[in-house]
């Protein structure tokens, strides 16, 4: 499957380097008003193919796009240490109005993947932008904020983070909830595996990895100044699902009519992914927190659109 990226910074990058070394495309395109940085990251990438898959790897123009079957968005400015995703928006609002238009007059029905932040309510603008089905224009959402929820519970419990299934839904940002009252291991409900691992959920415990999940971007972002190994892998996953045709159920954000009576929004539940774009939507039980947690970022993302809840 041939995959265009717009952006060739670091998330760009990243996520063309995921694709490579897991093979899930045949052709990468990587378009960037800084065409000699485009060509750079082509280069530096297509040098890596002999070590994991073959795949034809390339900068290029708009029209270079025909034939596309994903388009990756991650162009944008970036997010300063201070900054938060939601006061993103104003700015990126701008660079896509640019950038959509460009990409359909090339791939006239293209699934549209967004990463650009705030990546919600981004993704809602892309949708109104483009005209095209809801279901074919994804935001990258909280499958990374899930994969920490993850790999912080693995670590914790001593277990691999591929056996655990946790899910973050709501905002990608600082609303986000995370949904402990249905995690499990395996078909182990979470609570239960820490007990008869004997690394138990104190509240203690549970604040450091919410804080751990919640607050990840902020640390990294003050350390080295932006994320985007995990972004990265994430993307080539939601890739891999669409050209597998999976139906994979992974928490990606796309514009609902209501949710918990609030909307229209852009956010994230567990969908099904396939070749169309998403398949479907499945809602997880949630307790009485979570429910009004889940309205809440709801409402978040509807005022950062500029609506009133």
């Amino acid at each position: 499957m041939k995959v265009g990226i717009i952006g060739a910074g670091m998330v760009g990058s990243a996520a063309a380097y995921a694709l490579v070394m897991r093979g899930d495309a045949s052709e990468i395109v990587l378009v960037d008003h800084n065409a000699r940085m485009a060509e750079a990251q082509a280069q530096d990438i297509l040098h890596a193919t002999p070590f994991a898959h073959a795949a034809r790897v390339r900068a290029g123009s708009w029209s270079d796009l025909a034939g596309a079957g994903v388009v990756i968005i991650t162009a944008g400015v970036t997010q300063k240490p201070t900054e938060t995703r939601l006061e993103l928006l104003e700015r990126n609002t701008a660079v896509f109005a640019d950038i959509i238009p460009a990409i359909l007059n090339v791939v006239p029905d293209p699934v549209l993947l967004i990463a650009t932040n705030p990546v919600d309510v981004m993704t809602e603008v892309a949708w109104r932008l483009s005209g095209l089905p809801r279901d074919r224009v994804i935001g990258s959402g909280t499958i990374l904020d899930s994969a920490r929820f993850r790999a912080l519970l693995g670590e914790h419990l001593g277990i691999c983070s591929r056996s655990i299934h946790a899910w973050v839904l709501g905002e990608h940002g600082d609303s986000e909830v995370l949904c402990w009252s249905s995690a499990s291991a395996g078909s182990v409900p979470l609570a239960d595996v820490a007990q008869q691992v004997g690394r138990p959920l104190s509240e203690d415990v549970r604040q450091r990895i919410d804080g751990g999940v919640r607050r990840a971007a902020y640390r990294i972002i003050e350390g080295k100044g932006a994320t985007w190994f995990g972004i990265g892998g994430g993307l080539a996953r939601i890739i891999q699902a669409i050209r597998a045709d999976e139906d994979a159920i992974l928490t990606v954000s796309r514009v609902e009519d209501s949710v918990e009576g609030i909307g229209p929004v852009a956010l994230s539940l567990p969908r099904l992914v396939g070749a169309k774009g998403i398949a479907g939507t499945l809602m997880p039980k949630l307790d009485d927190v979570e429910r009004a947690e889940l309205r809440n970022s709801a409402a978040v993302l509807v005022q950062a659109s500029g609506r009133t809840p």
